[in-house]
């Protein structure tokens, strides 16, 4: 009996739609699965399992050449910001001419302020024509330093002014010669903050919403805690910062695990495929990691302003070397994760309950179930055959006993079939070589 007062009655009578009968009563029906479906169902129930989960490398396929290839295959700088000491109109027009949409020069009062705008990210570069100097930051952006400034010199000395010498305003340590050591610690805290929340996801969707918090809360400490350690003491590519690195780790993995975990209501089993597109391949050639902004390809250089990636690299590049915007603006982009997750869980539950209700009253099946089901089957057969094979038999109870010789009979048959798609039944026809094995009571 519901909460209205009528009664949820499951049977093989009534419409197959689980119309509501004249009594009040909702009955389950069956509704006739298609014919593909029908056939589907006569493969071998492993083969069904398998088939049923080759979207996800087809997935990972496209996923790669549409996101890493198209990214990366052709990185070219464009508006990247130059801060410029004093007047920058004559240089300008200079670049426009030889490198044309390639550098947008800022102009800045004094040399502190252009500095300044290098090191926090703002500025790729910074020059000062009266010191003839050339300010970078590597430890912001390694592509940036080594590759801006050879653009630049050849420019500047075709203007009239001598070459500039390069200075370092941020250099990168010997154990972080590329810089890489933020893309790949956002990379392990992205994999593992979506992994986490995804078995939740597929495994975990009658739990309360305070268990599967917790899960993430605790996942996201141990994750954190081995990557930290992994990075730090362990490979020795972060020195010091043992305690930022393991509370930002933390921080964005309960983010992405709560995002994942209140999308997962919504798309069942296909969990990996947003939380994938969101968290791993757009966030990663977007997130400034491996180059930056200015020299991605449109929709990337654009997405480096939401994706996450772009937010872990900048406040971990801001604890271990003290360059780039700040932590204000991660700290804002993991909140909103954070709370956007917490929306999707309060309304994707409700909404997954309601789905699941009237899956039950309309007795209606997914193919995936229907192969976890036949595939169920399968093994308890397949159990029963191996132990046959070998003189042995189950009892109801469990109990495993020898069976007499007399009584031993031959296999079944029906476990013939299509060498590739199998039986009907499921059961393979290979010839094994076996022996009785003897048993002996407990005691």
């Amino acid at each position: 009996m519901d909460a209205t007062g009528a009664s949820i009655t499951g049977g093989s009578t009534g419409g197959s739609d689980g119309d509501p009968t004249s009594d009040g009563e909702v009955v389950a029906g069956h509704p006739e699965p298609g014919r593909f479906r029908r056939w589907y169902s006569t493969l071998h129930p492993s083969l069904q399992l398998i088939g049923l989960q080759l979207w996800l490398p087809l997935f990972f396929i496209v996923g790669f050449c549409l996101c890493y290839i198209a990214a990366f295959h052709a990185p070219h700088p464009h508006d990247v910001p130059v801060a410029v000491v004093g007047s920058s109109a004559q240089l300008q027009t200079t670049l426009d001419e030889r490198l044309p949409g390639v550098i947008d020069l800022r102009a800045y009062d004094d040399a502190a302020e252009a500095r300044a705008a290098v090191t926090s990210g703002r500025a790729a570069v910074a020059y000062d024509p009266g010191d003839d100097l050339l300010y970078t930051a590597s430890a912001h952006q390694y592509q940036v330093a080594a590759l801006i400034p050879a653009m630049l010199t050849p420019v500047i000395e075709a203007s009239g002014a001598p070459a500039p010498a390069v200075t370092d305003l941020a250099p990168l340590p010997p154990y972080d010669e590329y810089g890489t050591v933020s893309l790949y610690l956002m990379l392990a805290w992205c994999i593992g903050g979506y992994m986490v929340a995804m078995f939740i996801g597929l495994m975990g969707a009658p739990l309360r919403h305070r268990t599967r918090t917790t899960v993430i809360v605790v996942g996201a400490a141990v994750i954190s805690l081995i990557t930290s350690t992994l990075a730090g003491p362990v490979v020795g590519a972060v020195q010091g910062h043992f305690v930022e690195l393991v509370l930002l780790g933390w921080g964005w993995i309960i983010a992405i695990g709560l995002t994942v975990n209140g999308i997962s209501y919504f798309v069942g089993r296909f969990v990996a495929l947003p939380a994938m597109i969101v968290f791993v391949f757009l966030s990663m050639p977007a997130s400034g990691g491996a180059y930056p902004a200015w020299f991605m390809p449109q929709p990337f250089a654009w997405l480096n302003n939401v994706v996450v990636g772009s937010g872990i690299t900048e406040m971990l590049k801001r604890a271990l070397y003290d360059v780039g915007p700040g932590y204000g603006r991660g700290l804002t982009m993991m909140l909103v994760y954070a709370g956007v997750g917490v929306v999707l869980m309060i309304t994707g539950k409700a909404w997954w309950e309601r789905r699941r209700v009237r899956r039950i009253v309309t007795g209606r099946t997914t193919m995936f179930l229907d192969a976890q089901n036949a595939n169920r089957d399968f093994l308890a057969a397949e159990r029963d055959d191996v132990l046959r094979r070998h003189g042995l038999a189950s009892s109801d109870t469990g109990t495993i006993r020898t069976v007499a010789v007399d009584e031993r009979g031959e296999l079944d048959d029906g476990t013939s079939g299509d060498p590739l798609l199998g039986s009907p039944g499921g059961l393979e026809d290979d010839a094994l070589d076996t022996r009785p094995i003897p048993t002996r009571p407990r005691g």
